[in-house]
């Protein structure tokens, strides 16, 4: 677990955001992305299970339900392997921001939550570089609950953690998984000492407390960036 405990020696900075699904990180990493652009900063952004290496597999595991939890684990630590190597390094080499929506963290605690043994998800991510700054947007059970059902009718087999056999109702099932997980992510953010958010705030508020750590954090970049991009207009303040 080294490097995760060890800033990393590029001339980048990696920023990470984390929670569960309906947290609203990502309109947040989203807002936080557009307002460093329009400041004219170099910014690149990755996601979860989107490495090509092995998206295609893992979709079609998830619609026969086939995957076990260490199956799982292991697919999205290819993924990020991947990830790492091709989309996070090399932009933080060249001196780029690096948003990655979702990090090491989500497997720690999802895995954990599915069976997996905390040591080994650990022990398996831990060529996982140290972010410079990681959010992790803490939101009540209720709230993702019904922002998630707000856009859709019903809930996803695995956002539900209906895989994990807690209940046969895929809400019930949701509270129960997601409030496993949320435990997790509290043992976690105290663990590698995580920026928590209130994210049940107003989205502005939220934002307005994001920019501020990140200037806090990383001000030196920000004001003396290694390259810089064009200013990106029209950004949400």
């Amino acid at each position: 677990m080294s490097r995760l405990h060890e800033p990393h020696p590029y001339p980048g900075r990696l920023i990470v955001v984390e929670g569960i699904d309906g947290s609203g990180k990502s309109t947040q990493a989203e807002l936080l992305q557009q307002w460093l652009a329009s400041e004219g900063l170099p910014v690149f952004w990755t996601e979860w299970n989107s490495s090509a290496l092995v998206k295609s597999t893992t979709k079609k595991a998830k619609k026969r339900n086939s995957l076990t939890p260490t199956t799982f684990s292991l697919l999205h630590a290819t993924d990020f392997a991947d990830r790492q190597t091709y989309n996070i390094i090399p932009p933080l080499k060249s001196g780029m921001l690096v948003i990655a929506d979702r990090y090491v963290y989500t497997a720690f605690a999802r895995d954990c939550v599915r069976g997996v043994h905390r040591d080994w998800v650990r022990q398996v991510y831990s060529f996982a570089i140290h972010p410079d700054i990681s959010f992790y947007f803490r939101v009540p059970l209720d709230v993702s609950l019904s922002r998630l059902l707000s856009v859709r009718q019903k809930l996803k087999f695995y956002e539900a953690g209906m895989d994990t056999g807690m209940s046969n109702d895929p809400v019930e099932c949701f509270r129960m998984f997601q409030g496993a997980v949320l435990g997790e992510y509290d043992r976690i953010s105290d663990e590698f000492g995580m920026e928590v958010v209130d994210a049940s705030a107003a989205i502005q508020k939220q934002q307005k407390l994001v920019r501020q750590i990140v200037q806090d954090q990383i001000g030196d970049y920000i004001n003396n960036p290694p390259v810089k991009a064009e200013p990106m207009p029209g950004v949400l303040c």
